[in-house]
This record gives C-alpha cells, structure tokens and sequence, in this order.
C-alpha cells in the first residue's frame, strides 16, 4: 500500500513535470521544446518522464487532459442545467460553452500559459493531437450541438458543426486576450472576462440563428 508522503511526492513531481512541460509548449511549441528543457525546468531527470508519462506524445496529451477534464466537466455540468427545457435560449447554452472556458484562462488560475498551448494545437496542425482531442473531449461538442440542434431544427447538421467551428476560434481569441480591445488598468480581471463572455454570446447567438445560406433569398 503506498503511503501518504510517497504518493504526494508522486503528485508533486508529475505536477512539476507538467506545470514546465506547459510552459514550455506555450512558449516554443511542442516540437520546439526538448524534453531535456522540460526536465530541467521541472527539476527531474529524464526518467521520472518516462515514468509517469512514457513518452513525449503522451506527456502532451496529459498538459491538455490537465486542464480539459476539468473544463468540460463544468460545460456539460452547465448545459444539463438547460438542455431539453422549453425555456431555454441559444444563450443559455452558449453561456454554458463560453463561460467556462474564460474562466480557464484566468491569470490567477494558471490557464494563460495553457491557452497559449491550445492556440499552438491550432497552428501546429499535430495529427496526433488531434485525434486525442477528438477521442476525448468529441462528445462534448456533439452534446453542445445536439441542443443547438433542437433550438435549430431549421439548420441542417453540418451547418451547426461549421458555425460552432467558428464559435470555437472566436471564443479562442478571446480567451487569448489578443484583441484590440484590452482590459484597461482600472477594470478588474474578472469583469473584463465577463464582458468579454457577454459580447461573445450575444455575437454567437446572431450567427447561430442567421437563417442558413441555401435558404437564403440571394441563392433561391
């Protein structure tokens, strides 16, 4: 049986090798980044990675599953609160997808290094990646889509995967806090999030509920 301050101590290295694994990623990318510089980062040597990890696939894997598990536990936890109810909105479900994720990328929180590892995942274009993400967290996005589906029964499936595609950049954009428009000195982190969440929902309701394109006047 393994006791309390061994297995601690397991925690505290398998978190140090993934706290400098996503600082590194964020910073150089995951081809940039050695797994020598993580071990050195993280004060551990080659063999605690492959210990717990096994391999640098696998150690990429685990910086997203981090952070995602977590992440999507709450959206679906949000959109069980809503889905199926006669009441409910584009926005309320929107709100359910959105909102989580901002709160991922809190300074406070840790999730800003990490944001810039899911906009490195956009750029890098890893295939492997990839289809961990899709065996993984695919269900997610099939739930969201599904309840857009039902407020949407004019929009065909396809279309509703294209425009929360899009949703999904944008929200990544935002979490990035990239854009033109910065939290000025005097706003707190948390309202300027909240802001941000609240212009990002009213845009992607608009978009959601534009009447598809082959249903379009223009292209009859």
């Amino acid at each position: 049986m393994t006791s309390a301050p061994y297995a601690s101590r397991e925690r505290s290295t398998k978190e140090r090798i993934l706290g400098a694994a996503e600082a590194l990623f964020a910073t150089h990318g995951f081809a940039g980044a050695s797994l020598r510089q993580v071990t050195a980062a993280a004060r551990v040597n080659l063999a605690a990675v492959n210990y717990h990890f096994g391999s640098k696939d696998k150690l990429i894997e685990e910086v997203f599953r981090r952070r995602l598990d977590e992440l999507n536990t709450r959206r679906l936890a949000a959109l069980a609160k809503v889905a199926g109810q006669e009441a409910t909105s584009l926005e309320d479900v929107l709100d359910a997808y959105i909102r989580p994720a901002l709160d991922l990328s809190r300074n406070d929180g840790g999730g800003a290094a990490f944001v810039r590892v899911l906009a490195r995942a956009y750029a890098e274009h890893n295939e492997t990646l990839r289809k961990f993400l899709s065996e993984n967290y695919g269900h997610v996005l099939r739930q969201f889509a599904g309840e857009f589906g039902r407020l949407l029964p004019g929009l065909a499936k396809e279309e509703i995967y294209w425009r929360l595609d899009i949703v999904t950049g944008a929200l990544t954009y935002a979490m990035a806090d990239f854009g033109v428009i910065q939290r000025k000195s005097d706003v707190d982190e948390r309202d300027h999030r909240e802001t941000a969440a609240d212009h990002l929902i009213r845009f992607a309701a608009a978009g959601l509920r534009n009447p598809s394109v082959s249903n379009s006047p223009a292209t009859r």
